[in-house]
C-alpha cells in the first residue's frame, strides 16, 4: 500500500509541475523535474509523502531552478519567485525552505551535472577539470584514456578524480 500512496503523491506532484513547465518553463525543466521526484520517491523515507502537493511541487521548481538561474532574468526561461508562489497560491518562505532542505538531502548544488540544463552545462567551467591527487588539473594535461573516462563520466552526471601512487 505505501508503493501505490508514494505513486500516488508522486504523479499529483508531477500533473502540478507538468501545468506549470506547459504555461511557463520547458520540456528541459518538466524533464529535471520529474528526475528530481523519481530520484527523492527512491529515498527511505520519502519526504513527498505527507504535505500539500502544491508546496512540493513549488519546492522542486524552485530546487531546479535555482541551480539553473531560473530566478535571473537574463537566463532563458526566466521565472520569478514571485511567479511560483502566485501560480500555487503559496507562501515564498514555504516553498523556498523546503527547497532548500531538498538540495541539501540530495546534495545538489551550482553546476551539478545531474540537475543542470544543456546551457547550464556547456558553460560549466568545471568541466573542463579534474581532481588528481587532490589537485585541480585541465584534462586535456591527462592521458588520452584518462581524458576519455573522465568525459563520459561527466557527460553521465558523476564526478570523478584520480589518486596516483608516487614512486
Amino acid at each position: 500500500m505505501e508503493k501505490q500512496k508514494i505513486q500516488e503523491k508522486k504523479q499529483a506532484i508531477f500533473s502540478l509541475i507538468e501545468a506549470f513547465c506547459k504555461e511557463k518553463l520547458d520540456e528541459e525543466y518538466l524533464e529535471l523535474t520529474e528526475r528530481l521526484i523519481n530520484k527523492l520517491a527512491r529515498k527511505r523515507n520519502v519526504p513527498f509523502i505527507t504535505g500539500k502537493e502544491e508546496i512540493w511541487a513549488a519546492s522542486i521548481i524552485h530546487a531546479i531552478g535555482s541551480v539553473n538561474f531560473l530566478f535571473d532574468s537574463s537566463f532563458e526561461p526566466y521565472v520569478s519567485v514571485k511567479d511560483i508562489s502566485d501560480y500555487f497560491g503559496i507562501g515564498k518562505s514555504t516553498f523556498t525552505n523546503k527547497s532548500k532542505q531538498i538540495r541539501d538531502m540530495l546534495k545538489i548544488n551550482m553546476f551539478n551535472a545531474e540537475f543542470s540544463t544543456q546551457v547550464m552545462q556547456e558553460n560549466n567551467p568545471l568541466m573542463d577539470y579534474v581532481m588528481v591527487n587532490g589537485m585541480i588539473y585541465p584534462i586535456s594535461a591527462l592521458p588520452e584514456e584518462y581524458q576519455k573516462l573522465v568525459r563520459e563520466a561527466k557527460a553521465r552526471g558523476k564526478d570523478i578524480s584520480f589518486t596516483f601512487k608516487l614512486k
